[in-house]
């Protein structure tokens, strides 16, 4: 009867304990559209101010990967890399630049002023909301001159933020060997579809990679050095690049975690930096002022 009373005392004094001692601390999502008002603030804080905006877009890859393909991959990676060193991800963006993908079904090209006023204004937002750091984190070639010219276009007006520009890094050292031809594994080939493998599988079909060629059609011919707009149209008219049917996981796991890694060090070098705002603000100032420039 004894030992059944202090048994019972004992199990009221460690309830009134844990009901007394401080609630453990909300795990803070790494989502911005998953997080309350109060635990954005927290957010923004515990990520020093620093936002990533992966930014894909809408267009076919190939027979066998979904239209979205660019955006579920970059997004796999932003979001697992924001995970192990704290960041807020934006939520889903595909406004950049595809106007090569026109013709295939399924294609969501903006017009070009649109897309620079967008994400000027995205940017705008983020910063407005404590994001003082921006990473744009690209999952698409066509956005490669988009995103650079974009960042550098900051240096028009004074802004009170930098944008960074983190490009596509899924390649290394120790990369397994791939099947195909490296040259030619540009779009919906081996390397990204072993990716989307990782990503989204259960939107990977396989047996459909064979159904059209992704073969370089060849049929324009230019100096290397000579530039224009519809050389991807001439050469890959399917909007595939390579033999997405030789995809791996081993390749695709590899490539992940290579790209996640590349991130989580851009955001590591970004939370410590202190000279590009500092440096910004100065050539605002110069740029006022550019007989006042030593020389």
């Amino acid at each position: 009867m004894r030992r059944s009373y202090l048994l019972a005392i004992a199990m009221l004094v460690a309830s009134t304990a844990r009901a007394q001692s401080p609630a453990a601390p909300a795990r803070l999502s790494v989502h911005w559209e998953e997080l309350t008002a109060a635990d954005f603030r927290d957010a923004i804080k515990r990520a020093q101010g620093t936002c990533l905006l992966p930014i894909g877009i809408m267009e076919k890859h190939g027979p066998h990967l979904p239209l979205g393909n660019d955006l579920l991959n970059v997004r796999y990676a932003a979001l697992n890399a924001a995970q192990q060193e704290y960041a807020v991800v934006f939520p889903e963006y595909y406004f950049g630049q595809i106007f090569e993908a026109k013709h295939e079904p399924g294609t969501v090209a903006y017009s070009r002023g649109l897309q620079l006023q967008l994400l000027q204004e995205t940017t705008d937002e983020m910063s407005r909301n404590g994001c003082k750091k921006i990473i744009i984190v690209n999952g698409h070639g066509g956005n490669n001159s988009l995103l650079p010219y974009f960042a550098q276009s900051q240096l028009e007006a004074p802004h009170d933020y930098v944008v960074y520009v983190q490009g596509l890094a899924r390649s290394g050292a120790g990369e397994p060997a791939h099947k195909s031809n490296r040259a030619g594994d540009m779009h919906a080939g081996e390397s990204e579809t072993s990716m989307s493998m990782i990503a989204r599988p259960d939107l990977v079909h396989l047996d459909r990679a064979s159904q059209e060629s992704g073969a370089d059609q060849a049929r324009l011919k230019l100096p290397e050095d000579l530039y224009t707009g519809i050389w991807w149209y001439a050469r890959f008219p399917n909007h595939y690049a390579g033999e997405g049917g030789v995809a791996s996981r081993e390749l695709g796991e590899f490539e992940v975690k290579t790209w996640i890694n590349a991130i989580v060090q851009s955001i590591r070098a970004v939370k410590a930096d202190q000279e590009s705002l500092r440096l910004q603000n100065e050539f605002y100032e110069r740029s006022r002022h550019p007989l006042d420039t030593p020389q």
